[in-house]
């Protein structure tokens, strides 16, 4: 039985998945299991799968049901005392299997290690360094106002806490990772390796590109996590829900390219977080993403000079 099993969920990934495979065949730690979950796929994804020569790998076909529920199929196949789940356009840098199970070996009451995520294009250039945060043991309050995790491709998780905590949630579509990881941190201690290991894709056909799914799942999972929420956690729902309007404005700014349209979706968004939590002006994303907002306004609004 392997020790870690990798879950791939794939729709139509043809352009990605060779690579997305191949960083997870170059992990320092090689005694996994690869589980691709073949959700529909009308392209050429089985094909390339199908050619793939590792006995590692194990492809499974299912029609379409979607993201959350092709990594629910991947967790019954998966027979690893740990789960890892990767998206098929995501990488990862080779030791990242190697601490994260090293980080959960010498923290044995931990349920989840996570690592830090840098966004790359479809290219694969990097756009982005993630922050720095060292959140650990009891994060359910960081987590509630942040998705630190960033991305489905992080953790590696405990079956015994997937088991816990049962299945992804389909209905937070867009958001059914942070669902499940808030669902994670009411039950399990999280350990950080302080490292970029994820890079995570951002293309124009990914789900974080649709701006206003995102935010309308983000808010479903935020109603959710509150009605379980102990008492003393109640007060940051006004912080979360700024978070998620931070977001927003975040994705707007960055697929405006100077477009007035977008950049006025953007302001809209950062002063709905800013009523709701005027103190996120003060934190990394909103003072960032702040200067970022007036740059662009800026830009949008200068008249275009001739040659």
């Amino acid at each position: 039985m392997p020790t870690i099993s990798v879950v791939i969920p794939a729709y139509n990934a043809e352009h990605t998945i060779l690579e997305t495979i191949a960083s997870v065949q170059q992990q320092t730690f090689a005694d996994f299991e690869l589980i691709v979950i073949n959700d529909g796929s009308t392209d050429r994804t089985l094909e390339l799968l199908q050619n793939v020569e590792d006995e590692r790998l194990k492809i499974f076909s299912y029609e379409n049901g979607g993201l959350s529920v092709a990594r629910n199929r991947g967790i019954t196949h998966a027979t690893g005392e740990f789960i890892a789940f990767l998206d098929a356009d995501d990488l990862w840098k080779p030791d990242k299997l190697e601490l994260q199970l090293t980080a959960l070996q010498q923290h044995s009451e931990a349920g989840i290690a996570y690592s830090w995520t840098n966004y790359v294009d479809e290219q694969g250039k990097l756009l982005d360094t993630g922050v720095h945060l060292f959140f650990e043991g009891d994060v359910q309050a960081e987590l509630l106002v942040n998705n630190f995790i960033a991305s489905g491709s992080n953790p590696l998780i405990r079956t015994q806490a997937i088991e816990s905590v049962g299945e992804f949630d389909p209905t937070c579509a867009g958001c059914a990772d942070w669902d499940y990881w808030l669902r994670l941190s009411a039950k399990w201690p999280f350990v950080v390796v302080p490292k970029h290991q994820i890079l995570y894709r951002q293309s124009s056909i990914s789900m974080s590109s649709k701006v206003k799914l995102m935010e309308e799942a983000g808010f479903r999972v935020v109603e959710k996590a509150f009605q379980a929420a102990p008492p003393e956690l109640q007060a940051l729902k006004n912080r979360s829900l700024a978070w998620i309007y931070q977001y927003s404005a975040q994705q707007y700014l960055q697929r405006s390219s100077n477009n007035i349209d977008g950049i006025n979706q953007a302001g809209q968004k950062l002063w709905m977080a800013i009523r709701l939590y005027p103190k996120i002006l003060l934190e990394i994303y909103g003072q960032s993403l702040s200067k970022w907002f007036i740059k662009q306004w800026i830009l949008a609004r200068l008249p275009l000079r001739s040659s």
